[in-house]
């Protein structure tokens, strides 16, 4: 009976069994594939695993080995049987470098193959102008390259994350109301060419999304949606594991949309200066930051308490907006608000219950500041994997 192989890199299709050299190459792929989700494996294992004959995983990991794309990692030794040899990716074969834009700080990171962390600058965003936050941008992705060992050829796939929303046609980011000058169509070129690399630019909170779906929280959630409130608000929506982009990437933008009664729009309600206004007006004195106001109401302060108990009510309305339209089974409160979920998601479940039937799930996000650094990773390495492949297995 004939055995069906999965897609490989490239899109292409294993049921074309008289087309030898695409046979091999989603062979390859996929022992490959299964090395890196099952981890080190010998020949008889991996036969095992995928239905292959021993000859052709013998013959595929050769072709592997010989790319740098395997190596072996150690033996076997059974108390009975012969020994045997233990294969695995081999991580150096490519890497990819992540870049998370903020107003107030620039996160960049280069990973392995792996999604190893192998070096990373974390820096305040002192850029004046559009250019100056480019350039630094590009000056922290050059130190971080250099802290790894590597130079810029060896960078496959760099993943920027910036608030607003790409558009392709003019290459520039609109809605990015936080970074004064940040539509400016060649922006992004200018990085790309100071990088040396092909760039994909994400909206931030997309990739924080698929940051907490990969590595925290969202894992297993059918609609999962992550909010992300910091200077501003963003929301990414995962659905069986794939991003909700919308028809022309804006999905989720609520940020924008008008208070009833009020002449601000959502973004500028539950935003951090929110917070901190808000605070400023019940009597807290001095000048504050939001995570200041948190501390404080963490400690009793009754103007931060009831500062913290107006942002619990405003971010209701943000998830009683997203589960009206998306009804999501999870919801992870992100961004540097959410750092504070430990004060907000009791209040905010309280409030929901009085705004809409729906009950969807209300979580802290597990990585933190670090989501949107990790969703750039995790999505240039969904890049650089089968592009590495084909590169290495071609030649």
């Amino acid at each position: 009976m004939s055995r069906q192989l999965p897609v490989g890199p490239g899109g292409q299709s294993a049921a074309q069994p008289w087309n030898r050299q695409r046979l091999r190459s989603n062979n390859e792929w996929l022992l490959l594939e299964r090395l890196r989700t099952d981890g080190p494996s010998s020949r008889a294992q991996l036969a095992r695993d995928t239905g292959l004959s021993k000859p052709t995983v013998s013959a595929a990991l050769a072709t592997l080995e010989q790319g740098g794309l395997v190596r072996e990692a150690g033996v076997f030794a059974p108390e009975r049987g012969r020994t045997a040899v233990l294969y695995e990716p081999d991580p150096t074969a490519g890497h990819v470098l992540g870049v998370d834009i903020g107003r107030g700080r620039l996160r960049v990171a280069v990973a392995d193959l792996t999604g190893e962390l192998i070096a990373r600058r974390d820096v305040p965003n002192h850029g004046r102008s559009a250019d100056e936050v480019a350039d630094a941008v590009v000056a922290a992705a050059q130190e971080a390259t250099a802290e790894a060992g590597l130079t810029a050829d060896r960078i496959v796939h760099a993943v920027v994350g910036t608030p607003g929303v790409w558009d392709e046609e003019r290459r520039s980011v609109r809605y990015a109301g936080n970074l004064p000058g940040w539509g400016r169509p060649g922006l992004f070129d200018r990085i790309a060419e100071g990088l040396a690399t092909a760039v994909t630019v994400g909206n931030d909170a997309n990739l924080a999304a698929l940051g907490e779906y990969a590595f925290g929280a969202g894992a297993g959630g059918r609609v999962f949606v992550y909010l992300l409130v910091g200077t501003g608000l963003g929301v990414g929506v995962v659905k069986d594991g794939e991003l909700v982009a919308g028809a022309h990437g804006a999905a989720g933008e609520i940020g924008s949309l008008p208070v009833p009664g009020q002449q601000v729009n959502l973004e500028q309600t539950v935003c951090a200066e929110a917070v901190v206004r808000s605070a400023q007006e019940l009597g807290l004195p001095g000048s504050l930051t939001a995570e200041q106001v948190f501390q404080a109401a963490r400690d009793g302060v009754p103007a931060a308490v009831e500062a913290v108990q107006g942002e619990a009510e405003r971010l209701a309305y943000a998830v009683a907006l997203v589960s009206a339209v998306l009804d999501p089974d999870l919801v992870v409160l992100g961004g540097g608000i959410g750092c504070s979920a430990d004060l907000l998601l009791e209040p905010v479940e309280r409030a929901l219950h009085g705004l809409t039937p729906l009950r969807p799930k209300l979580v802290p996000s597990r990585l933190g500041h670090e989501a949107v650094l990790l969703g750039a990773v995790a999505t240039a390495l969904d890049t650089a994997r089968p592009e590495v492949f084909e590169r290495r297995t071609a030649s």
